[in-house]
């Protein structure tokens, strides 16, 4: 339960377990690779948002999703959902040159009332797509722990004429009226005797916090068409897994044991370690104290135009606040409200500055480097619409100095607190490709190691292609000498997508990472919230 405006509004996290049945085939030579894009419907605009997607599966057209969709239920809202599928032939993250498979359209309350929720998937016109169902399992949230696993497994069956078996397992657990995938190792390619990597899985997803429920593991024996070979499975709880390390479980296959009186098993499959530990939300760390200090950079490079010209970026329009503007107050609404003091840096880059003219690439907006700080949002555009006639718009974009700026501040923090008091959130507001590059990138390696994240949002109509590629969702960043991000901390936003949607909108996709990046953070450094009283 939650407070909003003054009414209490009565909300809970359920899970989506998505799967779908005969899909219809894209492909010519195999089966098709689906993935399931999940919308919802914004209430003001009413338009549909990308909230999330799952894996792709190769060749299959009766998928089921290992990929596990966390959402907040209102039940006093109609929240509107759409499942399309897709598929997935390439390695981009646009979906206009793959092909589309059906979609359906619900409500949340739908899904969670029935609790088991299945509806054919339909055309771009609605009508109905063949036999194409979706089925859309929900279950409430109620336990936060995580159960770390690893397997290993020993003389499998070979499957394979020319080579050995490429194993995988997976986890299923058990339903009502059947079960339920939980999730997919990796494939172990030419291997009887594989060694999985260890892996995480939410203990509500498992067993439903139910440590005596019944779990299917199963081991199959990978094949790029899609029709994976069966070698064997055997039934367990994450009870059992937890409190018997290298238990031995024989690895089953229910036609050869029925088929054969002296078949014994098809190898042996051993649980190398079970760890159950509490996984604490972004709001645990809230509650805890957490405080986000933020930080804006805004671009003032001779690219934006003169400012006194309607064509400019930085244009004053008494009508329409500019992007800048518009970026700055979504995101700073919501950001503010998880800062006490509400005394946010303000920096400029890419301009000549009094003075002395010369230009600077990390100047406060309101020109005392001694006190940089604006009182809340509106203190920011003060300062940034006092600095625009003192300035002159000049080049080029270097962005590193403000995120090393930043950086000192997320350092000292990190060296000096030994629970979790503060994190950092820079925004960076810039309407064209970074000069720096080779520098920026290697001030974000830097950052990855600190409580740190990085915002930045693409104003204008420039090619941010470049930009597109400091963004971790894209492939694992690396400095000019090679060196990988410890984790990605780093969102690119081009504002022209949400000009048309709501303040909110816009403030969702810019800060939708910035949760897990928290908990990410000081769960690698194994801290916990401050428990308060």
């Amino acid at each position: 339960v939650m407070a909003t405006g003054g009414v209490t509004a009565c909300v809970t996290k359920v899970e989506l377990s998505i799967s779908c049945r005969d899909l219809i085939d894209k492909d010519v030579t195999s089966k098709s690779d689906p993935l399931c894009v999940i919308y919802l419907k914004d209430g003001t605009t009413k338009t549909w948002q990308e909230v999330a997607r799952t894996e792709r599966i190769q060749n299959s057209l009766n998928p089921d999703f290992s990929t596990k969709i966390e959402m907040s239920y209102f039940f006093e809202e109609v929240q509107q959902i759409r499942f399309s599928i897709y598929d997935i032939d390439n390695s981009t993250d646009s979906l206009l040159d793959d092909d589309f498979l059906g979609e359906a359209e619900c409500s949340l309350g739908q899904i969670v009332s029935s609790k088991k929720y299945v509806a054919s998937l339909l055309d771009r016109s609605k009508k109905h797509l063949s036999k194409s169902k979706i089925t859309v399992l929900a279950d409430e949230i109620t336990d936060n722990r995580v159960a770390t696993l690893q397997f290993k497994a020993t003389k499998l069956d070979n499957k394979d004429f020319m080579g050995k078996s490429d194993p995988f397992l997976e986890l299923w657990r058990e339903e009502n009226e059947g079960w339920t995938l939980c999730h997919r190792t990796e494939v172990i390619k030419n291997n009887l005797n594989p060694t999985w990597k260890p892996f995480s899985v939410a203990v509500q997803s498992i067993c439903g916090g139910d440590l005596s429920r019944k779990i299917k593991i199963i081991c199959h024996d990978w094949d790029s068409d899609g029709s994976h070979d069966l070698i064997g499975e055997f039934f367990t709880t994450l009870s059992e897994l937890q409190d018997n390390g290298n238990k031995e479980f024989f690895c089953i296959n229910p036609k050869k044991k029925a088929k054969k009186s002296k078949y014994k098993n098809s190898g042996s499959i051993f649980i190398m370690g079970c760890k159950l530990e509490r996984r604490f939300s972004f709001l645990d760390f809230i509650f805890g104290g957490l405080q986000l200090n933020f930080t804006v950079g805004i671009d003032f490079t001779g690219s934006n135009g003169d400012p006194t010209s309607r064509d400019s970026l930085h244009f004053m329009d008494p009508v329409r606040p500019n992007e800048y503007l518009q970026a700055l107050s979504a995101v700073g609404a919501v950001v503010q409200d998880y800062d006490t003091d509400k005394l946010y840096p303000a920096l400029g880059f890419g301009a000549k500055i009094p003075p002395s003219h010369v230009v600077s690439h990390e100047f406060p907006l309101n020109f005392r480097p001694d006190n940089p700080y604006c009182q809340g949002i509106d203190g920011i555009i003060s300062a940034y619409q006092h600095a625009l006639p003192v300035i002159k718009l000049w080049g080029p974009t270097n962005v590193s100095p403000i995120i090393s700026h930043v950086a000192r501040f997320a350092y000292n923090a990190q060296t000096t607190e030994s629970s979790p008091n503060n994190y950092y959130i820079l925004l960076i507001l810039t309407d064209g490709a970074i000069t720096d590059m080779d520098e920026t990138r290697q001030a974000i390696v830097n950052a990855s190691h600190l409580p740190m994240s990085i915002i930045i949002v693409g104003v204008g109509s420039a090619d941010f292609s470049a930009m597109e590629m400091l963004d971790g969702d894209n492939g694992v960043l690396r400095s000019s000498s090679g060196q990988p991000v410890l984790r990605d901390i780093v969102q690119f936003v081009p504002y022209r997508d949400y000009k048309k949607a709501s303040a909110a909108a816009l403030a969702k996709a810019v800060l939708a990472e910035v949760p897990g990046q928290v908990t990410q953070y000081f769960r690698g450094r194994n801290l916990q919230p401050t428990q308060r009283n």
